[in-house]
């Protein structure tokens, strides 16, 4: 093979690497753009019903393709290269992945306050957490098979399948029979802004509707209370703190 040929291939397998890239991303988006019309047609709890069975039957199809296209198997709808990884290797990649979900967030949050101002990215980002936050909760509650009233106790298990929970430590503490105290104590955001000697970033109008949200969603009788999260005061023991109390 010449030069010229062998540089041709390369631009080609490149342009090819590229598009499949680029047609990951398509993927990904219009998935998100069927969910969200489908709940602005149909409401929230239909389009999270049906967001579940067609996310089910598209990845079985996906990776049925792609595994015969790479020649691994699936057992018991996970792809068995990862079953055969170290278990650190394995804590590493899930850890991975979610630190990603958190800079694909604030990635999103910086280019709309570069563009927009501070006021408009904290107004997108508290109103994407409240369709974020049902949808998460949504998934875990039929992760962990909870019924539709979970209770306090569903609720204690769901916050420790959330997002955050790979990447921030948190601790609980009952309170009373119908209540608990939910605390990040470690919060990586915050943390990071310690670190370059800035203030803590104003975190509490998403958390009031990441956390009720949260909750209402795993059992609609849980109200959720604010202890503290920045800009207030807090204790150096934990960023945020929050009361859930199950109202009969």
């Amino acid at each position: 093979m010449s030069n010229d040929q062998h540089s041709d291939r390369a631009a080609g397998q490149r342009e090819t690497a590229a598009m499949i890239i680029d047609l990951l991303h398509r993927t990904m988006v219009h998935h998100v753009l069927w969910f969200t019309e489908v709940r602005h047609q149909m409401g929230q709890k239909r389009a999270l019903e049906l967001l579940h069975e067609v996310f089910q039957n598209s990845y079985d199809i996906q990776m049925k393709h792609l595994a015969e296209l790479f020649g691994f198997k699936m057992l018991d709808t996970i792809p068995e290269p990862l079953l055969h990884m170290e278990p650190d290797q394995l804590a590493r990649f899930k850890e991975r992945v979610a630190k990603n979900w958190l800079v694909n967030d604030g990635i999103w949050f910086q280019a709309i306050e570069r563009a927009e101002g501070l006021n408009e990215a904290k107004r997108c980002n508290d109103s994407c957490w409240a369709h974020f936050s049902p949808f998460e909760a949504s998934v875990i509650k039929r992760r962990l098979g909870l019924p539709e009233q979970a209770g306090l106790d569903g609720l204690k298990q769901a916050l420790g399948l959330r997002v955050y929970a790979c990447i921030n430590r948190q601790s609980i503490s009952d309170e009373s029979p119908v209540s608990f105290v939910f605390r990040m104590d470690e919060c990586r955001v915050q943390q990071a802004r310690m670190r370059k000697g800035l203030a803590d970033y104003p975190c509490k109008s998403a958390g009031l509707v990441e956390y009720s949200y949260f909750a209402r969603t795993i059992d609609e009788r849980i109200r959720t209370e604010c202890i503290g999260c920045p800009p207030d005061d807090h204790p150096p023991e934990w960023f945020c703190a929050w009361r859930f109390i199950l109202e009969e």
